[in-house]
């Protein structure tokens, strides 16, 4: 069944295609797409339009946060931890453990990787920020080369520094 409250449009960015989901009030995924490109919403609403105005900002760095109305679908819990993910600045990172410690306690980390694996509004919720206690790249649900990128891109990883991917 057709959702006619949901509407889709595209962004074309460096690191692949984002498909943009939401209503006509806000934002409900941002996620990448490896399939091709299928029409999107004739007229998209604002929410939308804006959100792929904000991810050209952030791609050409004239832009270091969101300001976007979002209704991510998860549990309690995983929109406490996508809520703790928007406080991570941008060239900054965080452990699992740094995220378990400030959501719910450390007995929870492998809680707070499953939470961060099905953040559906990525980039704009940054769960590419998070990563291993031993500064590794791990857990990155579009690949490690695009949370690679994104840290590169954010200034946190030089151009020339090579780094553990797991």
């Amino acid at each position: 069944m057709i959702d006619l409250n949901s509407h889709t449009t595209y962004y074309n960015s460096p690191i692949g295609t984002l498909r943009i989901t939401g209503t006509s009030e806000s934002i409900t995924a941002v996620l990448f797409s490896e399939e091709p490109t299928v029409a999107a919403s004739l007229t998209p609403p604002t929410c939308l339009t804006t959100c792929v105005q904000q991810l050209e900002e952030y791609f050409h760095k004239e832009r270091q946060t969101f300001d976007l109305p979002l209704q991510a679908t998860g549990t309690v819990f995983q929109q406490q931890v996508w809520k703790q993910l928007q406080s991570i600045a941008f060239g900054k990172v965080a452990s699992y453990m740094d995220v378990a410690r400030a959501t719910s306690g450390e007995k929870a980390i492998r809680a707070i990787g499953a939470a961060n694996a099905k953040n559906p509004i990525s980039i704009v919720v940054p769960c590419h920020r998070v990563i291993g206690s031993d500064n590794s790249l791990t857990g990155y649900a579009w690949g490690l080369w695009r949370k690679e990128w994104l840290l590169r891109h954010e200034g946190y990883l030089p151009a020339n520094k090579q780094l553990v991917l797991f």
